[in-house]
């Protein structure tokens, strides 16, 4: 009865994390498409809110984990591997978001996840080129049913911009690279991570980043308006909210493992498509973008089953392991 007892609890905490996961990763986005586009708000700058993003996360870090010392940041980080490795992973992560959040200008929620789909098309191919990826008729095929997916839902998109495409994927350029820089940093370096020291090394990183095309590219429009005008309890409502996304990853990555984060985040992406269609007046969804959406969405499913039987191939030993010390889930629902 105990192991009974203890089985379920393990599967209701499980279940509770990736729903909050999914609620909070879903919610997140909505709230900075809102932020971005509602007049209300009238803070159109996405370089703005991503740099405000990861100067809070820096802040909290730099709380949580050496002031109020609630959590411990994993040691072994040297300068050489901050250069070569943390500089780029900041990088990719700042592009990413910048981009991606952009893109919301533009497009709708619905079709900027649509554009998403194509992420592992872009992982497999730089993974390829960096040598951690194997050609194989397998894969090729999985990309292709992918790619084809994403044509047949853009094909049915309505109001297409071209410049939102542009801008979206950017993003998924973006996080493909830092996706390739992550693993390199834990395969061939060796370092093992969990994702708050990521998030307490990258995050500054990332600031840095935003903070000097911000200069060029926001702050003269700011200024011009004579005056700033910040919502501070929206924006910190909104940065908290992106803090506590990124703990609800550690939470599902400790008590599952990082695909859990994969295949979960197929489940949201479906959540956001759908709901994005009844909460904003820009989304209109047409049966192809839906047919094309499924077919992409397909391919993703037997990407996430490819690398499922992957992981089970390991030992058991590396496979623990690596479940509490990889961090590369964590990536792609920053900015979401």
């Amino acid at each position: 009865m105990a192991d009974r007892k203890t089985i379920s609890k393990d599967e209701f905490l499980t279940y509770a994390y990736l729903l909050l996961y999914i609620a909070l990763s879903s919610g997140q986005i909505f709230f900075n498409k809102w932020v971005l586009s509602s007049k209300d708000i009238n803070f159109p700058y996405p370089l703005g809110l991503t740099l405000l993003h990861m100067v809070f996360s820096s802040v909290l870090c730099f709380l949580l984990t050496k002031v109020f010392k609630v959590m411990k940041v994993e040691e072994g980080m040297t300068a050489e591997i901050y250069a070569t490795s943390v500089v780029p992973i900041g990088a990719m992560f700042a592009m990413t978001l910048w981009l991606g959040n952009t893109a919301y200008l533009y497009i709708s929620v619905a079709f900027a996840q649509m554009l998403k789909a194509i992420m592992p098309v872009a992982v497999f191919i730089l993974g390829v080129a960096a040598g951690l990826e194997v050609m194989s008729c397998r894969m090729l095929l999985i990309m292709s049913v992918i790619s084809f997916g994403v044509l047949v839902a853009s094909y049915g998109e309505m109001n297409i911009s071209w410049i939102g495409v542009v801008y979206q994927m950017g993003g998924v350029v973006g996080e493909a690279l830092r996706l390739i820089f992550m693993e390199i940093l834990v395969k061939r370096k060796g370092l093992k991570l969990n994702p708050i020291s990521v998030m307490y090394y990258v995050s500054p990183c990332s600031a840095i980043c935003l903070f000097i095309p911000w200069i060029f590219l926001e702050k003269p429009k700011m200024d011009a308006l004579g005056s700033w005008s910040f919502p501070p309890v929206v924006l910190t409502l909104n940065s908290l909210c992106t803090f506590a996304l990124n703990l609800s990853v550690f939470l599902v990555i400790t008590q599952t493992s990082a695909l859990t984060i994969r295949v979960a985040g197929v489940v949201k992406d479906w959540v956001v498509v759908l709901l994005s269609a009844l909460l904003f007046a820009d989304t209109k969804l047409t049966l192809i973008n839906l047919f094309g959406y499924a077919i992409a969405i397909a391919g993703v499913a037997a990407y996430n089953n490819h690398k499922l039987k992957k992981e089970a191939s390991r030992s058991s030993s590396n496979d623990s392991e690596s479940a509490a010390s990889v961090p590369i889930a964590t990536s792609s629902d920053f900015n979401k």
